[in-house]
């Protein structure tokens, strides 16, 4: 058996933390509009922080499977970005101590990685864990985003009942160490927020801010949010201008935002059948929306 905590290096000065909550996001998994990506970053560009702990990522990554970018000058190799998989010691907007976990999501020793972090959690004492991600949803911008919460027991959960049923998924780090480490007894929850499928493959601020916002419910952490707002507010402005030159991509939000508005309606009825709308087919919607996406690229 490996030792677990040969996986990681911790810094020599550590903080003294009382029942910390641990945010974590791993880069590489399905994370629609970049949500956790952006908040874990805007988090760390708004707050102050140190780092806590290192991870050793040659044991941990494959880099065939995603090769680091270099620099060539010249006539040598000059520049290197080095990956890196570290965990933080952050103060929110009201001096509360909490730690955050980043960088890209381990592609070998899963299992040993969980371990890891089991092991770390237990040094600093944390009491819940929380994770946060964006999946594609047939959902049009110009409504609330919504989200899906699932916690390792069902005390955790909040808000809403999912309206997911049983299905299978491919797996990733972020839900085995939820499993894995809750089966163990330690409390986590994710959030996964429901981003316009459209949107998926850009970075859309706006789930971010849904994102954050839900961990400040659920945790009391509190976290600057008005340059974050700022970007969301910016990004709705690009993708109205994009769509208000389109007709196809104006009838096509138009037909999303009734299928909403009926589905809402259905939920409050406690009737999830909602009224049938004439909409575009899948394959329209997806010509329609990747000329969209293109001409974003370009702009």
């Amino acid at each position: 058996m490996f030792d677990p905590t040969d996986l990681y290096r911790l810094a020599e000065d550590l903080p003294e933390l009382t029942d910390p909550v641990l945010l974590y996001h791993f880069d590489g998994f399905v994370d629609a509009g970049a949500a956790g990506r952006l908040a874990l970053r805007h988090v760390l560009d708004e707050l102050e922080h140190r780092v806590v702990a290192t991870f050793d990522v040659d044991r941990l990554l494959d880099y065939r499977s995603r090769r680091p970018i270099m620099v060539f000058d010249t006539d040598r190799w000059v520049e290197v970005e080095t990956p890196e998989l570290v965990v933080y010691s952050v103060k929110d907007a009201t001096g509360t101590p909490f730690l955050l976990m980043t960088g890209p999501e381990p592609d070998r020793a899963w299992e040993l990685f969980i371990r890891a972090v089991g092991t770390l959690a237990g040094r600093f004492g944390v009491s819940k864990m929380v994770t946060m991600h964006g999946i594609p949803m047939a959902v049009p911008h110009t409504r609330p985003l919504g989200l899906t919460m699932h916690a390792s027991r069902p005390e955790l959960m909040s808000g809403k009942p999912s309206t997911f049923g049983r299905v299978q998924v491919p797996g990733s780090v972020a839900a085995l160490m939820e499993f894995r480490l809750g089966a163990e007894g330690r409390d986590a929850i994710g959030f996964a927020v429901h981003v316009p499928h459209y949107l998926s493959q850009a970075e859309y601020p706006t789930a971010a801010v849904a994102a954050l916002e839900a961990v400040t419910r659920n945790t009391g952490l509190m976290f600057p949010l008005d340059a974050l707002r700022e970007a969301a507010e910016r990004t709705t402005v690009e993708i109205e201008e994009q769509i208000s030159s389109s007709a196809e991509l104006s009838s096509a939000i138009s037909g999303l935002e009734q299928q909403y508005d009926a589905f809402a309606a259905g939920e409050e009825r406690e009737n999830l059948i909602a009224e049938s709308i004439p909409m575009p087919t899948g394959d329209e919607l997806a010509a329609q929306f990747e000329r969209f996406l293109a001409e974003r690229d370009d702009d």
